[in-house]
């Protein structure tokens, strides 16, 4: 596995049961992007951070969800776009839009707790505004037979639009501070 390759669903599905937590694979994922892309610490107990209960213990260096942390940050700064979202690999429409919409709920969740006073760009602003009104979409709008490809789509718009948020909280801010 790279160091910016996911780990697989099952993998981050078992890591979270065992440590009894309440989020599938595609919200941890989200809430975690949410946090890095919003400029929050790219550190080792970031389950506790991204979710908000500070007595979650710190993932096991190397173990699947520290790769998951490691992968995410590698992927967001990524200069090729290698950034992807942790849906599962299901054929079933509408289980992978659901956990597509479960996805952009949780990176609201985490970006809401990382961005601070930070200003967006215009197109930052319309990318979160896209993000929020996926995470209130609902799967009884998904039609199953035709909405395939309208999910990939979906999927590589959200990839783009977590990439400006990421560039505007995160990679601008770096850029001024070496400009100083």
């Amino acid at each position: 596995m790279s160091g910016t390759e996911l780990p697989g669903w099952a993998d981050v599905a078992a890591a979270a049961d065992r440590l009894d937590l309440a989020s599938t694979p595609a919200e941890l994922h989200g809430g975690l992007c949410g946090w890095l892309a919003a400029g929050g610490d790219d550190a080792p107990s970031w389950l506790a951070l991204v979710l908000a209960d500070p007595s979650l213990p710190v993932p096991d260096r190397g173990g699947v969800l520290d790769r998951l942390r490691t992968a995410s940050a590698a992927q967001l700064c990524n200069a090729d776009f290698g950034f992807g979202l942790l849906l599962p690999d299901d054929d079933d429409v509408a289980e992978r839009a659901g956990a597509m919409f479960a996805w952009c709920r949780a990176f609201l969740g985490g970006f809401g707790l990382a961005v601070g006073g930070k200003k967006l760009s215009e197109d930052g602003e319309e990318a979160l505004g896209d993000i929020a009104n996926l995470a209130a979409a609902r799967v009884d709008d998904v039609d199953p037979e035709g909405d395939e490809e309208s999910l990939t789509e979906i999927e590589e718009y959200l990839r783009m639009a977590v990439l400006l948020l990421h560039a505007d909280c995160t990679l601008a801010p770096r850029q001024r501070q070496r400009l100083h």
